[in-house]
């Protein structure tokens, strides 16, 4: 029997006047993992209209893969104002023979409030912690102390009552928003690494370790550029001779360049921009000496990942899943930009010990290898794609608790 997979998700696609619907991170690619069990896919999103396709954008629909689009939004505030329409969109997507997958966020609540009207099962994907989002320092939205409240109140709701949840983290992001009992409980990343992305060898650090990169978003405080500025100001004063490359864009990037000015780095700082996903990426993280991810929030860091494919020395802050990334010689308190100094300055003078970190990101880099994670996926998949047979059949699922 044929079940095709509806996959909620808060990400924001632009549409282009011929139809064709593009993202810079979820390209046709992406989609494959749910194909290879499930006949097609939906995609349940915001969509905006535009008049052409951002440089880096990629294409997202295709065979087999269509979207639904949400109406276009962006925050809180924007989608209170919509609210019923989007309702409307929501309600209307949901269908008995199609199988359901949410990834956390505000569509995957509206279409939870659907779905619980007639039990239809759905599993939930979850890819980060808003309780981190909205901390202090992290986000700049008037709402945010009520949102850090209420949206992780949201994720253990949709926790309670999925048949299935699969984190990005092994342990992190399960001990705030547990699976319900009998549920289904997995874990895997969202980033697969092609056999490309990955370096044959280990690299040998130079004699100059002085060239860093950062790689995030720049449409909220929360990926700690600021207080990455501000370690790399100390460290300077104390005679270090760095230089930042930044890849990223966003709403917030003037605030930061103004910021990078007022530090005097405007000589040592580059931004970038967003560049394609792949070999742009790649070559930049060839580039550079040591990576830093100086995130006040993180699930588990694609970013950082990719960096370690390559066999880069890292620091990083320890929240989210990193602490399941690198060790903690390796790791900063978040939000210290005098901690975050202090080790780029003892790192960067210790050349064997970048040699050991490069050799030991990459061995464990390779533990996100795209056939390892797919197994773990699918037997996910899968499940879900019972249960929701079984309960078109109008029987239950099978009762006791499955790990993998």
């Amino acid at each position: 029997m044929s079940v095709n997979i509806l996959i909620a998700i808060d990400h924001r696609f632009d549409r282009t006047p011929d139809g064709a619907v593009w993202s810079w991170i979820y390209d046709r690619a992406f989609w494959q993992r749910y194909l290879e069990v499930f006949d097609e896919v939906q995609v349940l999103a915001r969509v905006r209209d535009v008049s052409k396709a951002a440089s880096i954008a990629r294409r997202s629909d295709g065979d087999r893969v269509s979207f639904i689009p949400v109406p276009f939004y962006w925050g809180p505030i924007q989608y209170l104002r919509r609210f019923f329409e989007v309702r409307s969109v929501v309600r209307s997507a949901v269908h008995p023979e199609t199988a359901v997958i949410m990834r956390s966020g505000q569509i995957a609540n509206c279409l939870a409030k659907a779905l619980k009207q007639d039990g239809h099962p759905y599993g939930l994907e979850i890819i980060g912690d808003f309780y981190d989002v909205f901390a202090p320092g992290a986000n700049d939205h008037p709402l945010r102390p009520f949102l850090r409240w209420w949206y992780p109140r949201q994720v253990r709701k949709l926790c309670k009552g999925a048949a299935g949840v699969a984190y990005v983290t092994a342990e992190a992001l399960q001990k705030r928003y547990p699976s319900a009992p009998g549920a289904f409980a997995t874990h895997y990343s969202s980033i697969e690494l092609a056999p490309e992305a990955l370096a044959a060898t280990p690299r040998m650090a130079p004699g100059d370790v002085r060239h860093l990169l950062a790689v995030g978003t720049m449409d909220q405080p929360y990926k700690g550029h600021e207080i990455l500025f501000r370690a790399l100001a100390e460290s300077v004063h104390r005679g270090r001779d760095w230089s930042l490359a930044i890849v990223g864009d966003g709403r917030v990037r003037p605030v930061l360049e103004q910021r990078v000015r007022e530090l005097g780095l405007e000589n040592r700082v580059s931004f970038l921009g967003q560049l394609p996903a792949g070999q742009p990426v790649r070559d930049c993280l060839d580039r550079s000496d040591l990576f830093v991810l100086p995130s006040l929030t993180e699930g588990l860091p694609r970013a950082l990942i990719e960096a370690m494919a390559r066999g880069l020395p890292c620091i990083a802050t320890s929240v989210g899943g990193t602490p399941e990334l690198l060790p903690p010689e390796d790791r900063v308190p978040p939000g210290d930009a005098s901690a975050l100094a202090l080790k780029l300055e003892e790192v960067a003078t210790d050349i064997p010990r970048l040699n050991a970190m490069s050799l030991r990101n990459l061995q464990k880099a390779r533990e996100y290898s795209a056939d390892i994670l797919q197994k773990r996926r699918a037997r996910f998949y899968q499940y879900l794609k019972g249960v929701t047979q079984e309960w078109q059949a109008g029987r239950h699922p099978p009762a006791g608790r499955a790990h993998v």
